[in-house]
């Protein structure tokens, strides 16, 4: 991030103040936010040896083919505190998009479809809204990642669940996704805690917000498909992670 006089705002007359701007969509960065524009990671695959550079990888993972990587050259930031929590804000809500993109590309039951759909949609705002307010400018390509990248993936994150059995995969993938769910809010819930009133427990306490609601979601879904088979109400809500 750099200070500049704001376009057709300049500063006041004697005034030493110089708006914040984002470097690359030179957009007004509110006062006390962080832009993240440059922050960037610089990342080799130690599948296909390419190198790459962003604010996150999905799941820790190269969106050019799926396999891992090795960090080489973390940024600077000017409120590292700040900074660290936009990204692993994002990291979080990454990964939990990818989860249920891929879940609604590979499941065959309707209702598994157009659960992962709309949960995949309240994700991606998500990460709107932070991408807009912290300038982060994430890579296309890290939501929408390139067909080996999902297809590699997609192995890793649904191993152990056959989708081709519509009724069969339905529980396991309620069940990680719950857990997934639960993990993100209880982190960020310990977060908001442990940390003095200001951006980043906010950033915090609003992340464990929306994702409550998304294990609120997951919870209604799974009471539903107990009714159905008839299993004893409430076991969604002590299932353990898978």
């Amino acid at each position: 991030m750099r200070q500049i006089a704001h376009p057709g705002r300049p500063a006041a007359p004697g005034s030493d103040f110089m708006d914040s701007v984002c470097v690359r969509c030179h957009q007004h960065v509110a006062e006390g936010a962080v832009c993240c524009a440059e922050l960037r990671h610089t990342w080799k695959c130690r599948r296909c040896g390419e190198r790459t550079t962003g604010f996150v990888a999905p799941y820790g993972r190269c969106f050019l083919c799926g396999g891992d990587v090795e960090t080489l050259g973390t940024p600077d930031a000017g409120d590292p505190a700040l900074a660290g929590a936009v990204q692993e804000a994002l990291q979080f809500e990454v990964d939990m998009l990818q989860f249920y993109r891929l879940g609604r590309a590979h499941a065959r039951d309707p209702r598994q479809r157009a659960l992962f759909d709309d949960l995949a949609r309240l994700e991606r705002g998500h990460i709107e809204e932070l991408e807009r307010k912290y300038h982060v400018h994430l890579d296309p390509r890290v939501l929408d990642m390139v067909f080996e990248a999902e297809q590699a993936l997609a192995g890793w994150l649904f191993d152990g669940i056959d989708l081709e059995v519509a009724e069969g995969s339905l529980r396991p993938l309620y069940q990680r996704a719950l857990a997934m769910e639960r993990r993100t809010r209880d982190h960020f819930a310990r977060r908001a805690a442990e940390l003095p009133p200001g951006e980043e427990r906010d950033i915090c306490l609003e992340l464990a917000a929306e994702e409550d609601e998304h294990v609120a979601l997951l919870e209604r879904e799974m009471e539903r498909l107990d009714a159905a088979q008839g299993e004893a109400p409430g076991a969604a809500r002590n299932a353990g992670p898978p």
